[in-house]
């Protein structure tokens, strides 16, 4: 692996900056995930206080110095204001594996902004840290996320029923699979 989790990367795209979720911005987290659309798709409890958002952060930051994940923050350019998250949940380090994923404020959906945060993303995985693939969990329901993923040649490898029980019923979740072969831009 090239990249040795010394510094956290800053990441450019034509109208991104990505880069490390602090403390500051509790009250923008605890809004994108206190929102029942974006957790629409995401099954975890709503978030509650301030306290929880800064607690994820923390987890997120420790995750981070123990080399076991890594997550960035989006911006558009000329705000200051969190648009979304994404990045590595895991990283499996002997087999070059990590699993990708992320959310974005429903107020910057249909912006083509996926696009180009899940580009960096994905070649930063690629290409500073020598990942062979990447994988996403995702609900089979969840359209867009499949678009975006089929759109940079992430596979359908696995369909499993009845995965996770939330709000007392079963759901089935699919595994994506990018190989770095296959990766190409768009």
């Amino acid at each position: 692996m090239d990249f040795d989790f010394s510094y956290f990367p800053v990441l450019e795209t034509r109208r991104l900056t990505m880069k490390q979720l602090t403390p500051e911005f509790a009250n923008e987290i605890l809004a994108m995930r206190s929102n029942q659309r974006i957790s629409e798709f995401i099954f975890r409890p709503p978030m509650q206080s301030a306290d929880e958002a800064l607690e994820l952060i923390k987890k997120v930051e420790n995750t981070f110095s123990n080399k076991q994940g890594i997550a960035w923050t989006g911006f558009l350019k000329e705000e200051k204001t969190i648009i979304g998250t994404c990045g590595f949940n895991s990283i499996d380090h002997p087999n070059n594996h990590a699993e990708i994923g992320g959310e974005m404020a429903v107020e910057y959906w249909g912006r083509r902004l996926p696009q180009e945060a899940l580009f960096a993303v994905l070649n930063f995985g690629f290409t500073k840290m020598n990942l062979h693939t990447i994988e996403a969990k995702i609900l089979p329901g969840n359209r867009s996320t499949v678009f975006w993923l089929e759109k940079f040649g992430f596979v359908r490898e696995a369909l499993y029923r009845d995965r996770i029980f939330h709000n007392n019923s079963y759901h089935d979740m699919a595994v994506y699979t990018l190989h770095k072969t296959s990766f190409q831009p768009i």
